[in-house]
Protein backbone atom coordinates (compact mmCIF):
# COMPACT_ATOMS: atom_id res chain seq x y z
CA UNK A 1 0.00 0.00 0.00
CA UNK A 2 1.26 3.11 -0.96
CA UNK A 3 1.49 6.05 1.51
CA UNK A 4 -1.27 8.08 -0.30
CA UNK A 5 -3.67 5.79 -0.11
CA UNK A 6 -3.69 5.56 4.07
CA UNK A 7 -5.03 9.09 4.50
CA UNK A 8 -7.50 11.51 1.96
CA UNK A 9 -5.76 14.83 0.78
CA UNK A 10 -7.99 16.96 1.07
CA UNK A 11 -6.75 20.41 -1.24
CA UNK A 12 -6.26 23.26 0.94
CA UNK A 13 -7.81 26.06 -0.98
CA UNK A 14 -11.54 24.36 -2.09
CA UNK A 15 -12.91 27.36 -4.07
CA UNK A 16 -15.22 25.33 -6.42
CA UNK A 17 -16.07 26.49 -10.54
CA UNK A 18 -15.10 29.37 -11.53
CA UNK A 19 -17.87 31.84 -12.20
CA UNK A 20 -15.47 34.23 -14.43
CA UNK A 21 -16.96 35.74 -17.55
CA UNK A 22 -13.98 34.99 -20.36
CA UNK A 23 -13.72 36.53 -23.78
CA UNK A 24 -11.87 34.25 -26.17
CA UNK A 25 -8.84 35.84 -27.81
CA UNK A 26 -8.06 35.90 -31.47
CA UNK A 27 -4.43 33.65 -31.08
CA UNK A 28 -3.51 30.83 -32.78
CA UNK A 29 -0.96 28.13 -32.17
CA UNK A 30 -2.79 26.28 -29.32
CA UNK A 31 -2.66 22.70 -30.10
CA UNK A 32 -3.58 18.90 -28.55
CA UNK A 33 -1.20 15.98 -28.71
CA UNK A 34 -1.44 12.58 -27.85
CA UNK A 35 1.17 10.62 -26.50
CA UNK A 36 1.74 7.48 -24.91
CA UNK A 37 -2.22 7.41 -24.57
CA UNK A 38 -2.65 10.59 -23.08
CA UNK A 39 -3.67 13.97 -24.33
CA UNK A 40 -1.68 17.48 -24.22
CA UNK A 41 -2.24 20.62 -24.39
CA UNK A 42 0.75 22.60 -26.39
CA UNK A 43 1.10 26.08 -26.08
CA UNK A 44 3.63 27.78 -27.92
CA UNK A 45 5.71 30.22 -26.10
CA UNK A 46 4.45 33.86 -28.46
CA UNK A 47 0.82 32.54 -27.25
CA UNK A 48 2.23 33.71 -23.45
CA UNK A 49 3.53 36.28 -24.22
CA UNK A 50 0.64 37.97 -26.49
CA UNK A 51 -1.57 36.57 -23.49
CA UNK A 52 0.20 38.58 -21.01
CA UNK A 53 0.65 41.84 -23.48
CA UNK A 54 -3.33 41.68 -23.93
CA UNK A 55 -3.88 40.93 -20.01
CA UNK A 56 -2.03 43.95 -19.00
CA UNK A 57 -3.09 46.58 -21.39
CA UNK A 58 -6.80 45.74 -20.07
CA UNK A 59 -6.20 45.60 -16.51
CA UNK A 60 -4.56 49.19 -16.95
CA UNK A 61 -7.37 51.02 -18.26
CA UNK A 62 -10.86 48.74 -17.28
CA UNK A 63 -12.46 47.21 -14.32
CA UNK A 64 -14.93 44.81 -13.41
CA UNK A 65 -18.57 45.70 -12.88
CA UNK A 66 -18.60 44.21 -10.05
CA UNK A 67 -16.02 47.17 -8.23
CA UNK A 68 -18.01 50.04 -10.45
CA UNK A 69 -21.47 48.87 -9.13
CA UNK A 70 -19.98 49.22 -5.41
CA UNK A 71 -18.42 53.03 -6.39
CA UNK A 72 -22.09 53.65 -8.35
CA UNK A 73 -23.39 52.33 -4.62
CA UNK A 74 -21.95 54.76 -2.22
CA UNK A 75 -23.42 57.68 -5.19
CA UNK A 76 -27.27 56.15 -3.66
CA UNK A 77 -26.44 55.64 -0.04
CA UNK A 78 -28.12 58.49 1.97
CA UNK A 79 -25.73 57.81 4.99
CA UNK A 80 -22.55 58.47 2.55
CA UNK A 81 -20.98 61.73 3.06
CA UNK A 82 -20.34 64.39 1.34
CA UNK A 83 -16.93 63.50 0.78
CA UNK A 84 -17.61 59.68 -0.31
CA UNK A 85 -20.14 60.80 -3.04
CA UNK A 86 -16.95 63.42 -4.03
CA UNK A 87 -14.63 60.48 -4.13
CA UNK A 88 -16.81 57.90 -5.90
CA UNK A 89 -18.00 60.18 -8.38
CA UNK A 90 -14.56 61.27 -9.32
CA UNK A 91 -13.35 57.40 -9.55
CA UNK A 92 -16.10 56.66 -11.73
CA UNK A 93 -15.14 59.52 -14.18
CA UNK A 94 -11.66 58.43 -14.33
CA UNK A 95 -12.76 54.56 -15.15
CA UNK A 96 -14.93 56.47 -18.03
CA UNK A 97 -11.76 58.00 -19.34
CA UNK A 98 -9.30 55.17 -18.46
CA UNK A 99 -11.91 52.75 -20.77
CA UNK A 100 -10.82 54.69 -24.11
CA UNK A 101 -7.33 52.85 -23.44
CA UNK A 102 -5.40 55.99 -23.99
CA UNK A 103 -5.20 56.95 -20.39
CA UNK A 104 -4.02 54.19 -17.46
CA UNK A 105 -6.44 54.82 -14.46
CA UNK A 106 -3.95 55.08 -12.45
CA UNK A 107 -0.17 56.76 -12.72
CA UNK A 108 1.35 54.22 -10.87
CA UNK A 109 1.14 51.08 -13.41
CA UNK A 110 2.43 48.77 -10.45
CA UNK A 111 4.77 46.13 -10.18
CA UNK A 112 3.38 43.12 -13.05
CA UNK A 113 2.47 40.08 -11.09
CA UNK A 114 1.45 36.91 -12.42
CA UNK A 115 0.30 33.92 -10.19
CA UNK A 116 -0.44 30.80 -12.34
CA UNK A 117 -1.72 26.87 -12.61
CA UNK A 118 0.07 24.81 -15.22
CA UNK A 119 -1.67 21.59 -15.32
CA UNK A 120 0.45 18.30 -15.86
CA UNK A 121 -0.62 17.73 -18.93
CA UNK A 122 0.34 21.27 -20.50
CA UNK A 123 3.07 20.95 -22.85
CA UNK A 124 4.91 25.03 -23.27
CA UNK A 125 8.00 25.59 -25.62
CA UNK A 126 10.40 27.37 -23.88
CA UNK A 127 10.76 29.19 -20.77
CA UNK A 128 7.23 30.24 -19.39
CA UNK A 129 8.46 33.11 -16.90
CA UNK A 130 10.51 34.27 -20.30
CA UNK A 131 7.65 34.57 -22.46
CA UNK A 132 5.62 35.97 -20.09
CA UNK A 133 7.98 38.61 -19.24
CA UNK A 134 8.21 39.49 -22.82
CA UNK A 135 4.45 40.06 -23.44
CA UNK A 136 5.04 42.51 -20.10
CA UNK A 137 7.57 44.19 -21.53
CA UNK A 138 5.75 44.79 -24.56
CA UNK A 139 2.96 45.98 -22.94
CA UNK A 140 4.61 48.89 -20.84
CA UNK A 141 6.65 49.70 -23.85
CA UNK A 142 3.64 50.43 -26.55
CA UNK A 143 1.68 51.70 -24.38
CA UNK A 144 1.06 54.56 -21.86
CA UNK A 145 2.46 53.23 -18.57
CA UNK A 146 4.86 54.40 -16.07
CA UNK A 147 8.54 52.17 -15.60
CA UNK A 148 8.54 51.84 -11.61
CA UNK A 149 11.05 49.17 -11.20
CA UNK A 150 14.53 50.06 -10.03
CA UNK A 151 17.40 47.97 -10.63
CA UNK A 152 20.49 47.64 -7.71
CA UNK A 153 23.32 48.44 -9.01
CA UNK A 154 25.16 48.14 -4.89
CA UNK A 155 23.16 48.34 -1.80
CA UNK A 156 22.45 52.07 -2.25
CA UNK A 157 22.78 53.00 -5.63
CA UNK A 158 19.83 51.79 -8.03
CA UNK A 159 18.82 52.50 -11.82
CA UNK A 160 15.23 52.12 -13.21
CA UNK A 161 15.31 49.28 -15.56
CA UNK A 162 13.12 50.86 -18.35
CA UNK A 163 11.19 47.85 -19.04
CA UNK A 164 9.11 47.77 -16.09
CA UNK A 165 10.84 44.03 -15.44
CA UNK A 166 11.42 41.91 -13.93
CA UNK A 167 7.64 41.22 -12.78
CA UNK A 168 6.69 38.53 -10.08
CA UNK A 169 5.96 35.44 -11.68
CA UNK A 170 4.86 32.37 -9.86
CA UNK A 171 3.87 29.09 -11.55
CA UNK A 172 2.22 26.36 -9.37
CA UNK A 173 2.16 23.07 -11.25
CA UNK A 174 -1.48 21.55 -10.84
CA UNK A 175 -3.43 18.63 -11.98
CA UNK A 176 -5.19 18.76 -15.34
CA UNK A 177 -4.40 20.52 -19.11
CA UNK A 178 -5.22 23.84 -18.38
CA UNK A 179 -2.77 26.60 -17.71
CA UNK A 180 -5.12 29.56 -14.92
CA UNK A 181 -3.81 32.72 -15.10
CA UNK A 182 -4.08 35.59 -12.39
CA UNK A 183 -2.64 38.72 -13.56
CA UNK A 184 -2.35 41.99 -11.14
CA UNK A 185 -0.65 45.46 -11.68
CA UNK A 186 0.16 46.34 -8.37
CA UNK A 187 1.01 49.79 -7.58
CA UNK A 188 3.58 51.04 -4.14
CA UNK A 189 0.53 52.70 -2.40
CA UNK A 190 -1.23 49.44 -1.54
CA UNK A 191 1.68 47.26 -1.73
CA UNK A 192 3.20 49.00 1.23
CA UNK A 193 0.04 48.43 2.80
CA UNK A 194 0.48 44.90 3.31
CA UNK A 195 1.15 43.82 6.93
CA UNK A 196 2.34 40.39 8.43
CA UNK A 197 1.93 40.04 12.41
CA UNK A 198 3.40 37.25 14.14
CA UNK A 199 0.59 36.34 16.84
CA UNK A 200 -0.18 34.11 19.60
CA UNK A 201 -2.79 31.52 19.84
CA UNK A 202 -4.23 33.78 22.60
CA UNK A 203 -6.06 36.24 20.11
CA UNK A 204 -7.84 33.83 19.26
CA UNK A 205 -10.67 35.30 21.18
CA UNK A 206 -13.63 36.77 19.84
CA UNK A 207 -12.93 40.14 21.28
CA UNK A 208 -9.41 40.23 21.64
CA UNK A 209 -9.13 39.52 17.79
CA UNK A 210 -12.28 42.11 17.04
CA UNK A 211 -10.00 44.36 19.19
CA UNK A 212 -6.62 43.50 17.20
CA UNK A 213 -8.17 44.11 13.41
CA UNK A 214 -10.09 47.25 14.66
CA UNK A 215 -7.08 48.67 15.20
CA UNK A 216 -4.86 47.33 12.95
CA UNK A 217 -7.50 48.48 10.38
CA UNK A 218 -7.23 52.03 11.33
CA UNK A 219 -3.32 52.30 11.09
CA UNK A 220 -3.68 51.60 7.24
CA UNK A 221 -4.55 54.87 6.86
CA UNK A 222 -5.88 56.49 3.32
CA UNK A 223 -2.41 56.34 1.40
CA UNK A 224 -3.28 53.82 -0.68
CA UNK A 225 -6.65 55.63 -2.21
CA UNK A 226 -9.78 54.14 -0.40
CA UNK A 227 -12.12 52.97 -0.60
CA UNK A 228 -10.59 49.62 -0.18
CA UNK A 229 -11.29 45.38 -1.32
CA UNK A 230 -9.42 44.65 2.70
CA UNK A 231 -8.79 41.08 2.95
CA UNK A 232 -7.44 39.53 6.48
CA UNK A 233 -6.08 36.17 6.84
CA UNK A 234 -5.16 34.66 10.06
CA UNK A 235 -2.98 31.72 10.30
CA UNK A 236 -0.73 30.10 7.72
CA UNK A 237 1.70 27.60 7.55
CA UNK A 238 4.19 29.84 6.86
CA UNK A 239 4.37 33.44 6.54
CA UNK A 240 4.68 33.78 2.85
CA UNK A 241 2.13 31.61 2.53
CA UNK A 242 -0.10 33.46 4.69
CA UNK A 243 0.65 36.98 2.95
CA UNK A 244 -0.33 34.97 -0.94
CA UNK A 245 -3.35 33.87 0.28
CA UNK A 246 -3.98 38.29 1.52
CA UNK A 247 -3.06 39.22 -2.08
CA UNK A 248 -5.21 36.55 -3.52
CA UNK A 249 -8.23 37.35 -1.16
CA UNK A 250 -8.09 41.31 -1.95
CA UNK A 251 -8.42 40.31 -6.02
CA UNK A 252 -11.81 38.37 -4.87
CA UNK A 253 -9.88 35.25 -6.08
CA UNK A 254 -11.16 32.95 -3.39
CA UNK A 255 -14.49 33.92 -2.67
CA UNK A 256 -15.75 30.62 -4.14
CA UNK A 257 -13.95 29.00 -0.62
CA UNK A 258 -16.17 27.13 1.96
CA UNK A 259 -17.50 29.23 4.72
CA UNK A 260 -16.63 26.42 7.15
CA UNK A 261 -13.13 24.64 7.99
CA UNK A 262 -12.85 20.74 8.90
CA UNK A 263 -10.77 18.53 10.15
CA UNK A 264 -8.90 18.36 6.81
CA UNK A 265 -7.20 21.73 7.74
CA UNK A 266 -8.87 23.38 4.89
CA UNK A 267 -9.00 27.04 4.20
CA UNK A 268 -12.33 28.96 4.66
CA UNK A 269 -13.90 31.99 4.83
CA UNK A 270 -15.95 33.66 7.95
CA UNK A 271 -18.50 35.61 6.71
CA UNK A 272 -19.69 36.40 10.17
CA UNK A 273 -16.46 38.12 10.74
CA UNK A 274 -16.80 39.70 7.44
CA UNK A 275 -19.37 41.82 8.13
CA UNK A 276 -17.91 42.99 11.93
CA UNK A 277 -14.99 44.32 10.30
CA UNK A 278 -16.91 46.11 7.58
CA UNK A 279 -18.99 47.58 10.22
CA UNK A 280 -16.46 48.91 11.93
CA UNK A 281 -13.98 50.09 9.20
CA UNK A 282 -17.41 52.09 8.61
CA UNK A 283 -17.69 53.49 12.09
CA UNK A 284 -13.88 54.61 12.14
CA UNK A 285 -14.93 57.99 10.20
CA UNK A 286 -12.23 57.64 8.15
CA UNK A 287 -14.50 56.93 4.58
CA UNK A 288 -13.32 57.35 0.84
CA UNK A 289 -10.20 59.59 1.58
CA UNK A 290 -11.78 62.30 3.51
CA UNK A 291 -13.62 61.59 6.42
CA UNK A 292 -17.49 59.47 6.38
CA UNK A 293 -18.38 56.10 6.18
CA UNK A 294 -16.79 54.42 3.03
CA UNK A 295 -13.14 53.72 4.33
CA UNK A 296 -13.82 49.66 2.75
CA UNK A 297 -16.24 48.51 0.23
CA UNK A 298 -15.66 44.63 1.25
CA UNK A 299 -13.49 43.13 3.45
CA UNK A 300 -12.36 39.11 3.23
CA UNK A 301 -11.45 37.41 6.02
CA UNK A 302 -9.79 33.69 5.55
CA UNK A 303 -8.94 31.56 8.30
CA UNK A 304 -5.87 29.06 7.47
CA UNK A 305 -4.64 26.00 9.59
CA UNK A 306 -1.27 26.88 11.38
CA UNK A 307 1.81 25.27 13.40
CA UNK A 308 0.76 25.28 17.03
CA UNK A 309 3.66 27.58 18.09
CA UNK A 310 2.52 30.05 15.46
CA UNK A 311 -0.33 32.61 14.51
CA UNK A 312 0.75 34.68 11.47
CA UNK A 313 -2.07 37.36 10.46
CA UNK A 314 -1.53 39.18 7.41
CA UNK A 315 -3.70 42.36 6.31
CA UNK A 316 -4.04 43.79 3.14
CA UNK A 317 -5.96 46.04 0.39
CA UNK A 318 -6.39 46.43 -2.95
CA UNK A 319 -6.90 49.78 -3.53
CA UNK A 320 -8.94 52.45 -6.35
CA UNK A 321 -6.75 51.13 -8.98
CA UNK A 322 -8.85 47.50 -8.78
CA UNK A 323 -6.39 46.11 -11.44
CA UNK A 324 -6.50 42.03 -12.00
CA UNK A 325 -8.21 40.13 -14.81
CA UNK A 326 -7.64 36.40 -14.85
CA UNK A 327 -7.06 34.57 -18.11
CA UNK A 328 -6.96 30.47 -19.34
CA UNK A 329 -5.50 28.39 -22.09
CA UNK A 330 -7.35 25.09 -22.40
CA UNK A 331 -7.28 22.83 -25.50
CA UNK A 332 -10.29 25.04 -26.87
CA UNK A 333 -7.96 28.20 -27.29
CA UNK A 334 -6.58 31.62 -25.13
CA UNK A 335 -9.74 33.17 -23.08
CA UNK A 336 -9.35 36.55 -20.87
CA UNK A 337 -11.67 37.60 -18.39
CA UNK A 338 -14.01 39.96 -19.91
CA UNK A 339 -14.11 42.99 -17.77
CA UNK A 340 -16.45 46.41 -18.65
CA UNK A 341 -16.09 48.08 -21.65
CA UNK A 342 -18.65 50.65 -21.04
CA UNK A 343 -18.19 51.98 -17.08
CA UNK A 344 -20.09 55.32 -18.25
CA UNK A 345 -23.29 53.39 -17.70
CA UNK A 346 -22.74 53.66 -13.46
CA UNK A 347 -22.67 57.13 -13.66
CA UNK A 348 -25.72 58.83 -11.88
CA UNK A 349 -28.34 60.48 -13.79
CA UNK A 350 -29.04 63.05 -11.28
CA UNK A 351 -26.62 65.77 -10.16
CA UNK A 352 -24.76 64.70 -7.00
CA UNK A 353 -24.37 66.50 -4.03
CA UNK A 354 -20.46 67.05 -3.61
CA UNK A 355 -20.04 70.38 -1.65
CA UNK A 356 -18.99 73.88 -2.51
CA UNK A 357 -15.36 73.97 -3.55
CA UNK A 358 -13.43 77.45 -2.72
CA UNK A 359 -11.40 78.68 -5.62
CA UNK A 360 -7.20 78.60 -4.74
CA UNK A 361 -5.24 80.72 -7.95
CA UNK A 362 -1.86 79.49 -7.50
CA UNK A 363 -0.78 82.40 -9.84
CA UNK A 364 -0.55 84.71 -6.68
CA UNK A 365 2.15 84.90 -4.55
CA UNK A 366 2.94 82.65 -2.25
CA UNK A 367 1.92 84.72 0.62
CA UNK A 368 -1.46 85.19 -0.66
CA UNK A 369 -1.75 81.65 -1.39
CA UNK A 370 -1.22 81.10 1.91
CA UNK A 371 -3.33 83.74 3.30
CA UNK A 372 -6.26 82.87 1.17
CA UNK A 373 -5.96 78.93 2.64
CA UNK A 374 -5.49 80.17 6.66
CA UNK A 375 -9.53 81.60 6.17
CA UNK A 376 -10.67 78.29 5.50
CA UNK A 377 -11.53 75.17 7.86
CA UNK A 378 -9.32 71.98 7.97
CA UNK A 379 -11.75 70.01 5.86
CA UNK A 380 -12.85 72.47 3.42
CA UNK A 381 -13.19 71.33 -0.07
CA UNK A 382 -10.77 73.59 -2.50
CA UNK A 383 -10.07 74.19 -6.18
CA UNK A 384 -6.70 74.67 -7.86
CA UNK A 385 -5.92 76.58 -10.58
CA UNK A 386 -2.34 77.71 -11.55
CA UNK A 387 1.41 76.50 -11.73
CA UNK A 388 2.60 73.79 -9.51
CA UNK A 389 5.76 72.30 -9.03
CA UNK A 390 5.77 68.26 -9.09
CA UNK A 391 8.60 66.71 -7.14
CA UNK A 392 8.56 63.35 -5.02
CA UNK A 393 11.10 61.29 -3.45
CA UNK A 394 14.38 60.95 -5.45
CA UNK A 395 14.13 65.09 -5.91
CA UNK A 396 13.67 65.62 -2.10
CA UNK A 397 16.95 63.31 -1.39
CA UNK A 398 18.70 65.30 -3.71
CA UNK A 399 17.76 68.52 -2.47
CA UNK A 400 18.60 67.41 1.15
CA UNK A 401 21.58 66.46 0.21
CA UNK A 402 22.24 69.88 -1.73
CA UNK A 403 21.48 71.17 1.34
CA UNK A 404 23.80 69.70 3.40
CA UNK A 405 26.77 70.42 1.01
CA UNK A 406 25.85 74.15 1.92
CA UNK A 407 23.73 74.73 -1.15
CA UNK A 408 20.48 76.45 -1.45
CA UNK A 409 16.62 75.39 -1.44
CA UNK A 410 15.78 75.83 -4.89
CA UNK A 411 13.56 78.90 -6.02
CA UNK A 412 10.98 76.85 -7.58
CA UNK A 413 10.35 75.23 -3.65
CA UNK A 414 9.89 78.86 -1.98
CA UNK A 415 7.17 80.65 -4.42
CA UNK A 416 4.97 77.46 -5.90
CA UNK A 417 3.27 74.61 -4.40
CA UNK A 418 4.72 70.93 -4.31
CA UNK A 419 2.43 68.44 -5.87
CA UNK A 420 3.95 64.52 -4.58
CA UNK A 421 3.72 63.10 -7.89
CA UNK A 422 5.03 61.10 -10.70
CA UNK A 423 3.31 61.11 -14.19
CA UNK A 424 2.65 57.88 -17.04
CA UNK A 425 3.59 58.22 -20.43
CA UNK A 426 2.14 61.20 -22.68
CA UNK A 427 -0.07 60.07 -24.67
CA UNK A 428 0.61 61.96 -28.36
CA UNK A 429 -1.48 64.92 -28.81
CA UNK A 430 -1.81 65.61 -24.69
CA UNK A 431 -0.14 67.75 -22.77
CA UNK A 432 -0.08 64.95 -19.78
CA UNK A 433 -0.37 61.25 -19.15
CA UNK A 434 -2.27 59.88 -15.80
CA UNK A 435 -0.73 61.94 -13.20
CA UNK A 436 -2.44 61.23 -10.19
CA UNK A 437 -0.98 62.05 -6.11
CA UNK A 438 1.57 59.66 -4.36
CA UNK A 439 1.68 59.34 -0.86
CA UNK A 440 2.49 62.39 1.81
CA UNK A 441 3.89 60.42 4.15
CA UNK A 442 6.96 59.37 2.19
CA UNK A 443 8.35 63.34 1.89
CA UNK A 444 7.81 63.83 6.03
CA UNK A 445 11.52 63.33 7.07
CA UNK A 446 12.35 66.53 4.67
CA UNK A 447 9.35 68.79 5.81
CA UNK A 448 11.03 70.49 8.78
CA UNK A 449 13.94 71.26 7.01
CA UNK A 450 12.43 72.67 3.85
CA UNK A 451 9.79 74.85 5.59
CA UNK A 452 12.45 76.16 7.93
CA UNK A 453 14.46 77.44 4.42
CA UNK A 454 10.47 78.69 2.95
CA UNK A 455 10.21 76.11 0.85
CA UNK A 456 6.95 73.48 0.94
CA UNK A 457 5.17 75.70 2.76
CA UNK A 458 2.16 74.38 0.60
CA UNK A 459 2.49 70.68 -0.18
CA UNK A 460 -0.30 68.32 -1.87
CA UNK A 461 -0.20 64.58 -1.69
CA UNK A 462 -2.56 62.22 -0.67
CA UNK A 463 -3.38 60.55 2.44
CA UNK A 464 -2.30 61.50 6.23
CA UNK A 465 0.91 62.61 7.44
CA UNK A 466 2.98 62.67 10.62
CA UNK A 467 2.45 65.18 13.56
CA UNK A 468 5.75 66.81 13.33
CA UNK A 469 4.63 68.06 9.89
CA UNK A 470 1.62 69.22 11.27
CA UNK A 471 3.61 70.86 14.24
CA UNK A 472 5.83 72.03 11.35
CA UNK A 473 3.40 73.46 9.34
CA UNK A 474 2.30 75.67 12.82
CA UNK A 475 5.45 76.95 13.17
CA UNK A 476 6.20 77.99 9.65
CA UNK A 477 2.94 78.62 8.36
CA UNK A 478 2.47 75.84 5.77
CA UNK A 479 -0.27 73.59 4.56
CA UNK A 480 -1.03 70.64 3.26
CA UNK A 481 -3.87 69.46 0.76
CA UNK A 482 -5.01 65.98 -0.35
CA UNK A 483 -6.10 65.20 -3.83
CA UNK A 484 -8.15 62.21 -4.46
CA UNK A 485 -6.21 58.97 -4.81
CA UNK A 486 -6.70 56.78 -7.63
CA UNK A 487 -8.24 59.38 -10.07
CA UNK A 488 -4.71 60.05 -12.29
CA UNK A 489 -6.49 59.94 -15.44
CA UNK A 490 -8.87 62.38 -14.86
CA UNK A 491 -5.98 64.46 -13.47
CA UNK A 492 -4.20 64.00 -16.66
CA UNK A 493 -6.58 64.21 -18.91
CA UNK A 494 -9.42 66.92 -17.81
CA UNK A 495 -7.11 68.99 -15.25
CA UNK A 496 -3.44 69.84 -16.80
CA UNK A 497 -3.03 72.16 -18.78
CA UNK A 498 1.24 72.22 -19.50
CA UNK A 499 4.02 70.20 -18.47
CA UNK A 500 7.35 70.90 -18.36
CA UNK A 501 10.50 69.35 -16.67
CA UNK A 502 12.61 72.12 -15.00
CA UNK A 503 15.34 70.27 -12.59
CA UNK A 504 16.53 66.86 -12.51
CA UNK A 505 16.28 64.94 -16.31
CA UNK A 506 17.98 62.35 -15.13
CA UNK A 507 15.72 61.15 -12.48
CA UNK A 508 12.80 60.21 -15.64
CA UNK A 509 9.65 60.38 -14.39
CA UNK A 510 10.77 61.28 -10.35
CA UNK A 511 12.21 64.97 -12.24
CA UNK A 512 11.05 68.39 -11.35
CA UNK A 513 8.09 69.26 -13.53
CA UNK A 514 6.46 72.85 -13.64
CA UNK A 515 2.53 71.62 -13.85
CA UNK A 516 -0.14 73.81 -14.93
CA UNK A 517 -3.45 73.00 -13.50
CA UNK A 518 -6.96 74.27 -13.64
CA UNK A 519 -10.06 73.46 -11.06
CA UNK A 520 -7.76 70.45 -9.25
CA UNK A 521 -9.88 69.23 -6.50
CA UNK A 522 -8.37 68.97 -2.86
CA UNK A 523 -9.10 69.33 0.70
CA UNK A 524 -7.40 71.47 3.46
CA UNK A 525 -5.78 68.63 5.46
CA UNK A 526 -3.43 70.40 7.36
CA UNK A 527 -3.44 74.24 8.26
CA UNK A 528 -0.98 77.02 9.74
CA UNK A 529 -2.85 76.85 12.95
CA UNK A 530 -1.85 72.97 14.27
CA UNK A 531 -4.82 71.62 12.81
CA UNK A 532 -5.09 68.18 11.29
CA UNK A 533 -8.28 66.87 9.43
CA UNK A 534 -7.43 63.33 10.95
CA UNK A 535 -7.93 64.38 14.88
CA UNK A 536 -9.74 67.31 14.69
CA UNK A 537 -12.92 66.08 12.21
CA UNK A 538 -12.90 62.63 12.25
CA UNK A 539 -12.80 60.76 15.65
CA UNK A 540 -10.72 57.58 15.50
CA UNK A 541 -10.37 55.43 18.66
CA UNK A 542 -6.69 54.88 17.39
CA UNK A 543 -4.33 56.86 15.24
CA UNK A 544 -3.84 56.14 11.66
CA UNK A 545 -0.32 55.14 10.32
CA UNK A 546 1.21 57.61 8.25
CA UNK A 547 3.72 54.94 6.59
Amino acid sequence: MDAASEFAIAPLFQTGPDPTPYRRLALDGVRVERWNDRRFTVVPAEVLSALAEEAFFDLQHLFRSSHLAQLADILRDPEASASDRFVALELLKNAVIAAAREFPSCQDTGTAIVIAKKGQFVLTEGDDAAALSAGIARAYRRYNLRFSQLAPLSMYEERNTGTNLPAQIDIEATPGDGYAFLFMAKGGGSANKTFLFQETPRLLHPERLRAFLEEKVAKIGTTACPPYHLAIVVGGLSAEQTLKTVKLASCRDLDGLPTTGDGSGRAFRDPVLEQEVLRLARELGIGAQFGGKYFCHDVRVIRLPRHGASLPIGIGVSCSADRQIRAKITAEGVFLEQLETDPAKYLPEVAVDIGEATPIDLDRPMDEIRAALSRLPVGAPVSLSGPMIVARDLVHRAIAERLARGGKMPEYFIHHPIYYAGPAKTPAGRASGSFGPTTAARMDPYVVEFQKLGGSLVTLAKGNRTRQVVESCRRHGGFYLATIGGAAARVGRDMIRKVEVIDFPEFGMEAVWRIEVEDMPAFLVIDDKGHDFWTTKVRLRVPMSAD
